[in-house]
């Protein structure tokens, strides 16, 4: 969780782990992260590596490319491999860039 961390901060957008509270969500553009998921290999009959699904949601007002490309400049630095989907929410008004991934649990035998 600490490495997911330091790729939120250093994308440095106003963030929050799975929704902002009532009344807190500042004005976009911001991003909520969640750990929906996990993708773990086994070995064994055991969970020999564990891997965490990670959903980093952007949220905008309008479509911004140079966001994305710092977002994507900061996963590529930490060699992360990601997929990416975009919608519209029409009823919000704000644009959802999603980025899909997967990132190893720490205590992998370390």
């Amino acid at each position: 969780m600490d490495r997911l961390l330091e790729i939120i901060k250093r994308i440095g957008l106003p963030s929050a782990y799975h929704h902002f509270a009532e009344g807190e969500s500042p004005k976009p553009p911001f991003l909520i992260y969640i750990l929906p998921a996990s993708d773990n290999f086994s070995a064994d009959g055991r969970v020999y590596f564990k891997a965490n699904e990670v959903h980093i949601e952007v949220y905008t007002d309008y479509k911004s490319p140079e966001i994305e490309e710092k977002i994507e400049a900061v996963l590529d630095e930490h060699g992360i491999f990601y997929n990416k989907s975009e919608v519209f929410i029409e009823s919000e008004k704000l644009y959802e860039v999603l980025y899909i991934f997967e990132m190893e649990v720490k205590t992998n035998g370390k």
